[in-house]
């Protein structure tokens, strides 16, 4: 069977479209709200890691459209090991995981630790 994919492929085929801009919009609400980062100045000779959107149409058993997600993400390949790599470093775990891992840790007495991001009050 082929699945032909209806998402562009790249930025600038995105930005043609109305549909995909409110998209990535959207996505940017989320991040602000979350205060997910923020800017600074760089120091000097600091490069910054680029980011890149990475925008997928995702469909159900029926083959039709569920969502539309347009994710921001950094190009941690342009890291490198014991200069930047922890620095942007943000892990996300998906439900299914969590689902796994709580039980097995349960069922062996482990302990769970969880680092938690209070966000500043402005």
């Amino acid at each position: 069977m082929l699945v032909v994919e209806n998402y562009p492929i790249s930025f600038e085929e995105a930005i043609m479209s109305k549909h995909w801009i409110e998209v990535m919009a959207k996505e940017m609400e989320v991040i602000e709200r979350n205060h997910t980062w923020e800017l600074i100045v760089l120091p000097h000779g600091v490069t910054p890691i680029g980011v890149k959107w990475v925008i997928k149409t995702k469909l159900n058993v029926d083959e039709k459209v569920e969502k539309q997600k347009a994710k921001l993400v950094t190009k941690g390949y342009a890291q490198r090991h014991g200069i930047d790599y922890t620095e942007v470093f943000a892990p996300v775990a998906k439900l299914d995981t969590i689902r796994l891992i709580l039980p097995t840790t349960a069922q062996f007495s482990w302990m769970v630790f969880q680092r938690r991001y209070i966000c500043p009050t402005t």
